[in-house]
């Protein structure tokens, strides 16, 4: 059954990182049962963002339980002129495998009227992809691609690090809070919106 309003999402201060904006999430209170994985997601949109954004959090989150969500940064469009992006990052568990989530996460942005018949850099409606699946390195189908290539965005790793800075990239061998701290636009400001509050962009 749908409801008409996301869920608010609680803001919890992360230990010893003030330098960056508290993470949104929900916390688990189990442990993780055999056959559960962990996969690290990148959220975007540019087109009616909030609305697009909200409503993903709340399919996810109706999907897959508990999951932790990174601050929604503000960011400019890449590799063509266009709105701002707003980005975000979020961390679920699943029983699927890669192909089966990326399968799933596909279906769920055409649910969001994503138009892919243009260029690969253009306007979203909605813009999920899996970045990191534990340890798994992988190359598939669709474009899938484990650990995701954009990872070396600022708009992909700066979320992902404010919310798993000590998950190691299976095949670099540094964290994400390591990959974060050299990267060029590590001292540049990203604006950041809140889901909850924000009426649109």
């Amino acid at each position: 059954m749908g409801v008409t309003n996301p869920p608010r999402i609680r803001a919890v201060a992360r230990r010893e990182q003030s330098a960056r904006p508290p993470a949104h999430r929900t916390t688990w209170n189990h442990d993780r049962s055999a056959g559960v994985r962990r996969a690290y997601l990148s959220l975007g949109s540019n087109l009616e963002p909030v609305l697009h954004l909200r409503r993903a959090v709340q399919e996810l989150q109706e999907r897959f339980g508990d999951m932790v969500l990174s601050p929604v940064y503000r960011t400019r469009a890449v590799g063509f002129e266009g709105s701002d992006f707003l980005n975000a990052a979020a961390v679920i568990e699943t029983q699927l495998d890669p192909v089966a989530l990326h399968d799933w996460l596909h279906a769920l942005e055409d649910t969001h009227q994503r138009d892919r018949s243009g260029p690969r850099f253009g306007d979203r409606t909605l813009d999920i992809d899996i970045v990191l699946f534990d340890d798994c390195v992988l190359s598939g189908p669709g474009n899938l691609r484990i650990p995701r290539p954009d990872l070396q965005h600022a708009f992909v790793l700066r979320p992902l690090a404010d919310i798993a800075p000590d998950v190691v990239v299976p095949g670099d061998g540094r964290t994400l809070a390591q990959l974060w701290d050299i990267h060029p636009e590590r001292d540049m400001a990203l604006p950041t919106v809140s889901l909850d509050d924000a009426v649109g962009i």
